[in-house]
């Protein structure tokens, strides 16, 4: 039987999986790796760091195993994030990723110099922080020399991908996080190129997520030990990744993920743009498009309450005050911007707030505004997407954060949506694989290898009591971000 390696290269570890053609994960390895925080909102990475770990990961990952059954490999990766090589493929500078709020003017000057229209009509999205081009400009104004250098610009999978192949190439699920592509037409965009000063030689090849890119350099094979003929797919950004390892195909799904981000993603066979640019319109791992909502900060405001403030890493335990009576009654709120935030505010210098506490709060209390801060910043693209009559009645949950039994409860009274939990749930790194099935001819299209290996375990439904105390609680957080906005922002300067 064939084997498949999926690779979820993300922001603190990448998490490697093996699979077979009936769908089983047969193993599970996780190799962590550092985050760099140079400064205040600053985030980057060294790329070496993600070359070891899946250098070391893949032969421990295939320990017992019989290596020479590996067909092929996909990655998910991390999106955004800046990877630039120079003209002998050596890596110029630590990644800028995609939770990095280092670009505000770049990203002041593209929405309001060359306007919000414009961009949107080159590339059907208007400028985020986290998003690669104002980060390129930021390295031509900034690091003028390190600009000079660049031979290549690729994302963080991408850069495995090549490691792996020798191949420059990207997928346009990516590829469309880049603001770039024109992600209708599923090609660079010349004059967002000639705006960031560089060229389209300078850019990878451009794939469908499915696409063999190419077979393992035969040194690299015997490092890792297996065979040279192995396929490797173009792959995808991570949420479209999970979006596949989810089965949200096709047209109308959705899938909620509650990972270090958290995102809203509604799958398409069509291409389409929400009109005030609130979400994300991107190219989708199965061919079509989807629409997405990313907050900065999700599961990653938890760990940062409960093992930097608290000092612990017992979440269950945290969480276990917090019965059932206390939900929707909590009278502290937190605003879960700790890296400024993306969709729908866009806005750099926000900042996670607690407010709301008085002398009774308890820890209990603001492990809870955690979850619940989070479920309301989710529910901002939900509703965003109910604006534009997109109809949601139900969602895939993935991510860390979901592995909660009290968060799902909280997230499907918030959103008033049921969520659909699965058997197998390993995000980015399952898609990725099951895109190696398809690119290596296991399975006609993605559409066939979701409905082959994708079940629904069980159902959190909401509760209309529950349902409607939540609804009233988020109109009033839905009321602090603008109170506070004025006030970020004088923080910041």
């Amino acid at each position: 039987m064939k084997l498949y390696i999926g690779i979820d290269l993300g922001t603190s570890a990448a998490k490697l999986l093996l699979m077979d053609t009936q769908g089983t994960v047969l193993n599970v390895v996780t190799k962590e790796y550092p985050l760099e925080f140079p400064q205040p909102g600053w985030s980057q990475q060294n790329p070496e760091d993600w070359r070891k770990a899946v250098m070391e990961g893949v032969p421990e990952l295939l320990a017992g195993f019989d290596a020479a059954a590996v067909a092929g490999i996909g990655c998910g990766g991390q999106m955004h994030g800046l990877v630039i090589l120079d003209e002998t493929d050596r890596v110029i500078r630590p990644a800028i990723l995609w939770n990095d709020g280092r670009t505000a003017k770049q990203v002041d000057y593209l929405n309001e110099e060359i306007g919000r229209k414009q961009l949107s009509r080159w590339t059907a999205n208007i400028a985020f922080a986290g998003f690669t081009a104002p980060k390129i400009l930021w390295i031509r104004e900034n690091e003028p020399e390190n600009f000079q250098k660049i031979a290549k610009i690729m994302l963080p999978k991408d850069y495995i991908n090549y490691i792996l192949t020798g191949v420059h190439a990207c997928d346009y699920s990516d590829a469309s996080g880049m603001l770039l592509l024109d992600v209708e037409h599923k090609c660079w965009n010349r004059e967002m190129l000639e705006l960031c000063g560089v060229t389209e030689h300078q850019m990878p090849g451009l794939y469908e997520s499915f696409d063999c890119i190419g077979t393992v350099k035969p040194e690299v094979a015997e490092k890792l030990g297996i065979c040279a003929d192995v396929k490797v797919a173009a792959g995808a950004g991570d949420n479209a990744a999970a979006a596949v390892g989810t089965g949200v195909v096709g047209e109308g799904g959705c899938n909620i993920s509650l990972g270090t981000s958290g995102t809203v993603f509604i799958s398409s066979r069509k291409f389409g743009v929400d009109p005030n640019n609130a979400l994300h319109a991107f190219a989708h791992a199965d061919g079509g498009w989807h629409l997405m909502g990313c907050m900065l900060s999700a599961a990653s405001c938890n760990k940062w309450l409960c093992e930097d403030i608290l000092k612990t890493k017992d979440y269950a335990g945290e969480q276990a005050p917090i019965t059932g009576d206390k939900l929707g009654r909590n009278h502290v709120f937190f605003l879960p911007y700790l890296m400024g935030e993306r969709s729908p505010i866009n806005d750099t210098n926000a900042r996670g707030t607690f407010i709301g506490m008085t002398m009774d709060t308890s820890r209990s209390d603001l492990v809870q505004a955690v979850l619940e801060g989070v479920a309301f910043a989710i529910r901002d693209s939900i509703e965003v997407a109910k604006s534009l009559g997109i109809p949601i009645q139900t969602s895939r949950i993935c991510g860390g954060g979901a592995r909660s039994e009290l968060w799902k409860t909280i997230m499907a009274n918030v959103l008033n949506l049921e969520l659909e939990c699965l058997e197998t749930e390993q995000g980015p790194g399952m898609g990725g694989a099951m895109l190696a099935m398809v690119a290596c001819g296991e399975f006609a299209d993605v559409a066939s290898v979701c409905d082959r290996f994708v079940r629904v375990a069980s159902r959190v439904k909401p509760q209309k009591e529950l349902a409607e105390r939540y609804d009233a609680k988020y109109q009033q957080f839905r009321k602090i971000y603008p109170a506070c906005r004025d006030l970020f922002r004088q923080m910041q300067a």
